[in-house]
């Protein structure tokens, strides 16, 4: 797995699961530090991109999501779409189903593991031409969830951020698309180890 405009290692990074920023040539890491200050410039738009659907998803559901993706940990690329989730009784799915299919925008993409033992509702609608992905996990697993995106803030560094965008960026670029996907879980595997992070295939072009 090569790169030409990098000096990193991206197989042994992907290999180790997680960019040190310690290991970044001073060089590699001013190209991270630019492109992530980029990727910065669209904070504006996404916050109020997310507010709108968080707005809508509250009032399908009447419960208040949280951001889960890649924007609300800060690790997104100009191209990601937001991930929200809500937590909701398993016993009451079938009433959020027609509910959200009474909306008329939110389409049902299907129903994934969470956990090896629970497994969240998963639907996509559109706000401003971006895609909300919205995930109906188990109260018990949001709860999991909150916990470890609280963990997350507190405790992954901005250096951390830069670099993991970074080689984000670059496996993106490189055209590994199983790679990329694997990578975008690494940073919720290494805070929340209690959940089946299995990557979901990348459509090319997507």
């Amino acid at each position: 797995m090569t790169n030409p405009r990098t000096l990193l290692d991206l197989r042994a990074i992907t290999a180790r699961k997680w960019a040190d920023p310690a290991d970044f040539p001073a060089e590699e890491f001013a190209r991270a530090s630019a492109f992530y200050e980029a990727m910065r410039t669209h904070d504006d738009h996404l916050l109020k991109v997310r507010d709108q659907a968080s707005g809508l998803i509250e009032q399908w559901t009447g419960c208040v999501p949280r951001d889960v993706g890649s924007f609300g940990t800060r690790l997104n690329l100009e191209t990601s779409d937001l991930d929200l989730g809500i937590g909701f009784p398993v016993e009451r799915r079938e009433e959020l189903m027609q509910a959200l299919a009474g909306t008329g925008r939110a389409k049902f993409l299907g129903e994934r593991y969470t956990s090896f033992s629970t497994t969240r509702l998963v639907f996509a609608f559109e706000v401003a031409g971006i895609e909300i992905d919205l995930s109906a996990l188990t109260v018990a697993d949001f709860a999991v969830a909150c916990r470890m995106l609280d963990q997350i803030d507190a405790e992954m560094t901005r250096e951390e951020r830069i670099a993991h965008t970074w080689v984000k960026h670059l496996l993106r670029e490189s055209g590994d698309l199983d790679a990329y996907a694997g990578w975008k879980l690494v940073t919720y595997a290494r805070y929340c180890p209690e959940f089946n992070w299995v990557p979901i295939p990348e459509k090319a072009g997507s």
